[in-house]
């Protein structure tokens, strides 16, 4: 299967939404939650994290995440996952129950495809204070795709994690995840990168991209969201209407896209310290805001 074919797969199968300019989402991807081990590269941000979240929570705001959320390559259990970072799920809880939770398959958590290992670690978990199963994301679905439908204009929001254009990250992710478990999480914390993930090898990531970029023209410009490369991208109206939200592993800092008001935007939320040596996370807006309309697939 062509990295064209994978892509039309993940654009036939997606959930559709539909939405208007009322509508407020927060895009993540690329999150790795780790068991706070020192493998584990989301364990610098989670305050960071966490902080963003409870405030597209009280906003009102959708969250989507476009895969590798849950770091199921150098962890074999999600329960270790759970429990270092047990916070952060709580508050995806919230989201969930009130129908603002969207998760898509990554290729560090294609484990999800699974119904079965879904139902069996995600729809519950066990709480150690009334000593029971308690409901988590009961019922919860993940998908390749999400699009994204304007109410009004009809236009299309095309969202996936990215690896879609990546053989080896698609089609051979179990081989990557031996790797991975066997080599490169010991050797991650001497500071040594992964060469087969397209964040550390600049090479694979311009293949993902040029890859992607032909699928989104051939599909009349067809304003696609993704991550999995990490590298934030936000095209001006008129070019090829690729867009990456980054991650959330960057050093001391997580990236995203909002769409609010019916415009798009790249932000960044870190640490920022005031006159006084106060420590406190700030939003940064890096991209933005474009109206959404303005990029009109041909």
């Amino acid at each position: 299967m062509s990295s064209k074919a994978r892509m039309d797969h993940a654009y036939k199968t997606a959930r559709r939404l539909k939405f208007n300019d009322d509508s407020k989402f927060i895009i993540f991807s690329d999150c790795h939650r780790g068991d706070n081990s020192f493998a584990d590269e989301f364990a610098n941000n989670r305050n960071i994290y966490f902080h963003a979240l409870q405030h597209y929570y009280k906003n009102d705001f959708t969250y989507c995440e476009l895969g590798d959320g849950d770091e199921l390559w150098e962890n074999i259990s999600f329960r270790d996952i759970f429990e270092a970072h047990q916070n952060i799920f709580e508050l995806m809880k919230l989201f969930f129950q009130e129908g603002r939770l969207f998760r898509l398959l990554g290729n560090h958590d294609m484990v999800y495809k699974n119904k079965k290992y879904v139902a069996k670690h995600l729809h519950t978990y066990f709480d150690k204070i009334t000593g029971k199963n308690a409901p988590l994301f009961p019922g919860i679905e993940f998908t390749e795709g999400l699009i994204l439908e304007h109410e009004d204009t009809q236009q299309e929001f095309f969202l996936m994690h990215g690896h879609q254009a990546d053989w080896m990250n698609y089609v051979g992710w179990r081989v990557n995840r031996f790797m991975v478990r066997a080599v490169w999480r010991q050797l991650q914390i001497f500071g040594i990168g992964d060469p087969t993930s397209p964040a550390k090898n600049y090479k694979e990531l311009i293949k993902v991209e040029r890859r992607t970029k032909r699928w989104i023209v051939e599909n009349k410009n067809i304003f696609t969201i993704i991550g999995h490369t990490h590298r934030p991208r936000f095209p001006e109206p008129g070019d090829i209407a690729l867009f990456n939200d980054g991650s959330c592993v960057h050093p001391r800092s997580i990236t995203g896209l909002e769409i609010e008001s019916g415009e798009i935007s790249l932000i960044k939320w870190h640490i920022t310290t005031s006159e006084n040596g106060t420590l406190k996370v700030t939003r940064l807006l890096l991209e933005g805001p474009q109206k959404i309309r303005n990029y009109k697939t041909e």
